[in-house]
């Protein structure tokens, strides 16, 4: 294969939602997982706005059965904005006309087949660009959006460039890990190899790859022959390491905080801390926890005490 220097600005952002959401149900039978609301706002909309942020000018959604709400969503809404316009609600109209005016596009992804396969959709969407792929179970903050970073490594580089995070090592097992192969500066890694959820024992770091990847097109020609891999699914990690063999593909180091809304834990973590940042439940959602904090440790008090 001959490889070609990619100039091209970074325009498209693809989010793959095609995802049966099994970890929520029963919520998730008949509601999109993508559209659980941490407070008021669907966990997707900040993968559109984190798109935005950094540039993105074309989205692409990759959806599956019963996810027609997400379009719904960011479709306008002309009963509910004559109705807030008339009744003087200035603020409630604005948030709802955000989510409108967005040049999103979307396509089914009919037989789910794992990440690699929702990816593969996207390839007449993209053409012959580099683009980025955005999972929407990782919402990342930072003073600089994550995917602005991969932007601004790529104007640099003109490679493909994953974003990776320190994970414990007990949990490595859940991810795709690196083999970083020394830093071209300080946090961008060359990569040696690329393993998918390898054994705890035989992962090559504790840098696991995050819901966030910068890509080159020739990612496609690998995908429509890649063989499925761990979970008999085409996996978008085996791609990428077929890739690394005829392109570099460096691996940027994200020290912003991740928060993890794909499991129930982290989802009940990423809406409390949400919630007291939010302008109109902060100072209730602390008083509260503090409250509830002081009535735990009362109530475990005489149970510590018996056991001494």
């Amino acid at each position: 294969m001959t490889i070609e220097i990619q100039n091209k600005k970074v325009r498209k952002a693809v989010i793959p939602a095609a995802g049966l959401g099994t970890r929520f149900l029963p919520a998730t039978k008949a509601i999109a997982k993508e559209m659980l609301p941490i407070v008021d706002k669907p966990t997707i909309q900040f993968i559109v706005e984190e798109a935005l942020k950094s540039g993105i000018e074309d989205i692409l959604i990759v959806t599956g059965k019963a996810k027609r709400p997400i379009e719904d969503h960011f479709d306008s809404n002309i009963e509910l904005e004559m109705s807030l316009k008339e009744k003087g609600k200035t603020e409630l109209l604005k948030l709802v006309e955000e989510t409108t005016d967005i040049n999103l596009h979307f396509i089914r992804q009919s037989h789910p087949k794992g990440l690699g396969h929702a990816v593969l959709q996207a390839k007449a969407f993209v053409g012959d660009e580099p683009f980025v792929v955005m999972l929407g179970d990782d919402l990342m903050e930072s003073e600089v959006p994550l995917t602005k970073q991969l932007i601004d490594d790529y104007e640099k580089t003109h490679a493909s460039t994953i974003a990776v995070m320190k994970v414990p090592h007990e949990e490595v097992d859940k991810y795709g890990v690196i083999a970083p192969e020394g830093e071209v500066e300080k946090g961008l890694y060359n990569v040696a190899n690329f393993v998918e959820k390898p054994a705890i024992a035989d992962a090559p770091s504790d840098l696991a790859i995050i819901g966030r990847y910068l890509l080159t097109p020739e990612i496609f020609e690998i995908l429509e022959t890649q063989k499925p891999g761990a979970g008999d699914e085409i996996q978008l990690t085996d791609a990428i390491e077929t890739l690394n063999k005829t392109q570099r593909v460096f691996a940027q180091e994200f020290t912003g905080k991740r928060y993890d809304v794909g499991d129930k834990f982290g989802f009940v973590e990423t809406t409390i801390e949400y919630g007291l940042n939010h302008p109109q439940i902060k100072n209730a959602l602390h008083d509260y926890i503090i409250k509830k904090g002081k009535e735990l440790e009362k109530a475990n008090k005489p149970a510590t005490a018996a056991k001494k």
